[in-house]
């Protein structure tokens, strides 16, 4: 039976440590809730978090996007180049703190932080990602205890998976997860943890923190729990924050982005589909008379390539190639696989215990992701995830695996009592063994990472984007109010800032509200998000510039647009900015192409006031600026008592 020692498994401790994406969105598997409370906490994933977290997916125009998932709002990032770097400022909290150490900023718990993604090419036919236009789970009916074979997978493949949910994990990976036996060298404390019944043992479904097997979309329990994993995952490393830094060498070299991972798996005769089995180590795999097979991740297929050799001869400085077995491999051949670049490492940064997680100064704390370079030039559908992982010191986390299990032997036990030894009744703990080590997380909706056109491929591009949803502090808890991010931002004349933002229509915040405040106090219509940009003078100021008093939009050159024409005014540009993309130009004049004709001041419906009919999301432009600092603000979001919606840009030569 496969054993590793619990120094490979990602621990997290017994707490309401929850993690909130912000930037990216963090979802929260939210989808178009108008409630407070997300409406199914299994839609896609285990958060373990607040019912009252995570962001709806965005809107394309003024209105819901309803059933049609095409007026669903994909954030795009334009990827990196080999040698011209992509930066998305990646923003969250942990509410019950992180990072520090024993000296200078002790903790009373231990943490870790794992970024993660996973992309498909755009046109992918099969499992394709999506956020889904309904919030029902996807369905899953067990494969049966005896003559398991290939028309019975098709059949409950075809009929459990709905085009109308939301989709990440593949349904094939979680079957592989459902049929593989999890493993028993691991540390579940005192918990009883149940069996697949009619299989006769205990899956990877089943671990300390979900004992009972519960399904969330197609996630895999076991793999969310521990990091790295044993098995080949569909998941890309980005970052690792680690209790400190002594961890990041070993953690590196275990990632999946570095190291190839074995799985038991065979093929069902006459076909080329994977056939999952119970085995989950190389002895008892070959014992059985199967093949044990290591699979690489990777980050993209290179189809042009047909031999090793010519795979290893496209290999430059800034791009590796290697001639491997892809994780999703169902030939069990090697093919000519992108690497996926090795995962950045770092000791997690600080943050208040029990306060939001606010870090040092009080601001949130971020990680720059260096956004992957696709030498195919595909667009790319991604979904990204955050773990946030929490443990304590009653317990080596580090040395407790198997031996320790049950009752009798456990460190720790629910509920224990505790004899103060005065003669009367114990006292007693509140400890779940379930949540002590315990991991939560967040993930993204699905958004797009798009090559460069030619104009922005030699440039450094640096993204600025709008975090929070409608509604006062209270309301939005454990979400937050409307800003900018970065607030502050510093680049050269050298480099690009991409714009862009994503909001909804429907974070009305109404009922079921659960332990908080019901309403979206703001300004303009009940539920939408809406934001623009226009400079201002100071930041300790409450009013925009008026045009002629700007110098933001002469000392910018547009890039890209995403109307395509580059070549519009200042004034045009704007004025573009400022309605959220309601108007694209203000005259014929100025656009005179046919395109532009129902964009126009001359000759679109009057804008909103507080942008009410303006878009939800704007698609955005990239911007090269001259030398300088530029303040700018949210008109309708910006309330001088007690909300700023305001952020700089500090160009240096």
């Amino acid at each position: 039976m496969m054993k590793l020692f619990v120094i490979l498994a990602l621990l997290a401790g017994q707490s309401l440590a929850d993690i909130y994406l912000h930037n990216p969105r963090g979802s929260n598997d939210r989808l178009n809730e108008k409630s407070a409370q997300r409406a199914n906490a299994n839609r896609l994933f285990d958060s373990q978090n607040n019912n009252r977290g995570g962001y709806n997916v965005g809107d394309v125009t003024s209105a819901p996007h309803g059933k049609d998932a095409s007026k669903q709002y994909k954030m795009a990032y334009f990827q990196s180049e080999a040698d011209a770097e992509t930066i998305l400022t990646v923003e969250w909290y942990n509410q019950h703190g992180c990072g520090g150490n024993e000296d200078d900023n002790p903790q009373k718990q231990n943490c870790r932080l794992v970024l993660q993604y996973m992309c498909q090419p755009e046109g992918t036919t099969e499992d394709v990602l999506r956020n889904g236009v309904v919030t029902n789970t996807q369905d899953y009916n067990r494969p049966p205890n005896s003559n398991y074979n290939l028309a019975n997978r098709n059949s409950r493949k075809n009929n459990n998976v709905k085009a109308d949910r939301g989709l990440q994990e593949s349904w094939d990976w979680y079957e592989e997860c459902f049929v593989r036996e999890r493993n028993k060298g691991l540390f579940t404390a005192d918990q009883n943890l149940r069996g697949n019944n009619g299989l006769g043992y205990s899956s990877a479904i089943y671990t300390r923190q979900n004992p009972n097997g519960n399904r969330r979309g197609y996630e895999c329990p076991e793999e969310r729990d521990y990091f790295p994993y044993w098995h080949p995952t569909q998941w890309k490393d980005i970052a690792i924050l680690a209790e400190n830094e002594t961890l990041c060498n070993p953690l590196i070299a275990e990632s999946f982005n570095n190291k190839p991972y074995g799985a038991c798996l065979q093929k069902f005769p006459n076909s080329q589909v994977r056939k999952p089995s119970r085995y989950n180590n190389k002895e008892e795999c070959e014992e059985n008379g199967l093949d044990w097979v290591a699979f690489h991740n990777y980050l993209e297929k290179d189809k042009t390539a047909s031999t090793q050799a010519a795979c290893q001869a496209k290999s430059t400085n800034n791009i590796e190639y290697t001639w491997a077995i892809p994780y999703d491999s169902t030939t069990f051949t090697a093919e000519c696989l992108v690497k996926v670049p090795s995962p950045q490492c770092q000791e997690a940064p600080w943050s208040r215990s029990n306060h939001l997680g606010n870090g040092i100064g009080g601001e949130m704390n971020t990680v720059q992701w260096t956004l992957p370079h696709f030498p195919s030039g595909q667009v790319q559908n991604c979904v990204m995830r955050m773990r946030y992982n929490i443990s304590t010191d009653d317990y080596d986390p580090f040395n407790t695996d198997s031996e320790f299990n049950g009752a009798d032997n456990s460190p720790v036990t629910n509920n224990p009592y505790v004899d103060i030894g005065v003669g009367r009744g114990p006292l007693r703990l509140a400890i779940n063994t379930a949540q002590f080590g315990r991991v939560f997380q967040d993930r993204t909706h699905i958004f797009q990472l798009k090559p460069r056109p030619d104009d922005i491929k030699d440039f450094r591009i640096f993204n600025v984007n709008v975090r929070g949803k409608r509604g006062n502090i209270v309301q939005v808890y454990p979400a937050v109010e409307y800003d900018f991010t970065p607030t502050d931002l510093e680049v050269t004349e050298n480099d690009l800032v991409h714009f862009q933002w994503t909001g909804s229509n429907t974070h009305n915040n109404g009922r079921p509200g659960g332990d908080g405040q019901t309403g979206d106090a703001g300004e303009g219509k009940s539920g939408s998000d809406r934001h623009n940009i226009l400079q201002m003078a100071d930041r300790n100021e409450n009013f925009p510039l008026p045009f002629e008093k700007t110098n933001m939009w002469d000392n910018a050159e547009i890039k890209w647009i995403y109307h395509g024409k580059n070549d519009v005014s200042a004034r045009d540009l704007a004025l573009n900015m400022a309605s959220s993309g309601y108007y694209k130009c203000v005259s014929a004049t100025d656009c005179p192409a046919e395109s532009f004709k129902d964009f126009l001041v001359d000759t679109k419906d009057k804008m909103q006031v507080t942008l009410d009919n303006t878009p939800a999301s704007y698609p955005g432009v990239v911007l090269k600026f001259k030398q300088g600092k530029y303040h700018y603000m949210c008109t309708r979001n910006n309330n001088f008592t007690n909300r700023s919606q305001k952020a700089t840009i500090t160009v240096a030569a």
